[in-house]
């Protein structure tokens, strides 16, 4: 069976502008998340002030705010780039490598070298995006979260990587990957919305038991 003419057009564009597709996908793919994110995880809107533009009135109506431009721009600027030079970096490295050893080599140096510089600039940049405005801010952010961000990545790159090695031709590891990290972010960003929510309504339902208790006294 042939491939859809839009994935051949699409793989064209990777050989011929790996970095401006590979950034322009996963900057779409980022925003993609968050509005998805939000959505089913039933995130309330912010409702815009009546007087506001109506293209304003339409955003918020598909749950589409400056969080979710955020996470574009990271995706575009930060996240691509990133991964365009280190994973071709380890493509480079292992070229023309298919036997066992080299294929186990490639898993552990995607796991000790790759991951935990992914992991530390995603957590900064998402301690940004949430509205960290120092340096000190960013590190107790990357610190707070690394080891948790980063066995989550050693438990699916290796089998992401397995699959690839085993089954997905080389010209196709750019979508397979993307497709990959797209399920994943989505499914993690609805469960850190639905803890939000959940602390959110907690935190105001001890503040209310507080306000009761102290119009008792």
């Amino acid at each position: 069976m042939s491939a859809h003419p839009l994935l051949l057009k699409y793989l064209a564009e990777l050989a011929s502008h790996p970095l401006r597709t590979k950034a322009i996908t996963t900057g779409t793919l980022c925003f993609l998340q968050e509005v998805l994110g939000s959505t089913i995880a039933r995130v309330p809107v912010q409702t815009p002030a009546k007087n506001a533009p109506s293209v304003v009135h339409l955003l918020a109506a598909l749950n589409i705010d400056l969080k979710a431009l955020k996470m574009a721009i990271y995706g575009f600027l930060v996240s691509a780039p990133m991964g365009h030079f280190l994973t071709g970096a380890l493509q480079k490295a292992f070229a023309g490598k298919t036997g066992t050893s080299a294929k186990i080599a490639q898993i552990l140096a995607n796991s000790l070298l790759v991951s935990p510089i992914q992991s530390a600039v995603f957590l900064a940049s998402m301690a940004v995006i949430n509205g960290a405005k120092t340096v000190d801010e960013v590190i107790k952010t990357v610190k707070a979260g690394f080891f948790s961000v980063l066995r989550v990545s050693w438990v699916v790159s290796p089998l992401t990587l397995v699959v690839a090695q085993s089954f997905v031709p080389l010209d196709l590891w750019v979508p397979f990957f993307n497709s990959i990290q797209f399920i994943l972010g989505t499914f993690f960003n609805v469960q850190v919305k639905k803890l939000r929510i959940a602390a959110a309504k907690k935190a105001e339902g001890e503040k209310k038991e507080k306000e009761d208790d102290s119009s008792k006294d």
